[in-house]
């Protein structure tokens, strides 16, 4: 592949130490009205093949709806699924994002080791890869606080 054909992608990696069970942690990222809280609402539920919406304020030629599918679901371990969303129109934020979204938890002594990646900006993704880097570092504290709050 030549350097014109080359595409470059970039992640964001979010991990944190949380001192809650791996399952209080699987419960809050797979539970429709908790991802609510740190995210954004939606209609997900934990089934490989299950393709469900995130909804935000609508941004430009972007309606704010970003579409996803679980791609793997291993409780209380791994969840991935697909991250599409944006306009082809939108320069800046709103720009098409086609991506992936992993979690990944871990038992470690006193908690459990929040590991998220989400995969696949590329070019023209710059300003939503900076925004969403910051807040994706805040939604593992937000899950950690729902964590705590569990009974």
């Amino acid at each position: 592949m030549s350097g014109s054909e080359a595409t470059i992608q970039r992640a964001i990696i979010v991990e944190r130490i949380l001192p809650h069970p791996p399952e209080k942690i699987w419960h809050v990222l797979t539970t429709s009205k908790l991802i609510s809280e740190w995210l954004m609402p939606n209609d997900f539920q934990p089934v490989v093949g299950h393709c469900f919406n995130f909804r935000t304020k609508p941004i430009g030629n972007w309606n704010g709806i970003v579409h996803c599918e679980v791609l793997e679901c291993e409780p209380p371990r791994r969840l991935r699924y697909s991250w599409v969303g944006g306009s082809d129109d939108n320069a800046e934020y709103g720009s098409r994002l086609d991506s992936v979204v992993t979690w990944t938890l871990t038992p470690v002594e006193g908690g459990t080791r929040l590991y998220m990646e989400h995969d696949g900006f590329g070019p023209g993704n710059e300003f939503a890869y900076e925004a969403m880097s910051g807040g994706w570092a805040r939604i593992a504290g937000k899950i950690g606080e729902l964590a705590a709050n569990l009974g």
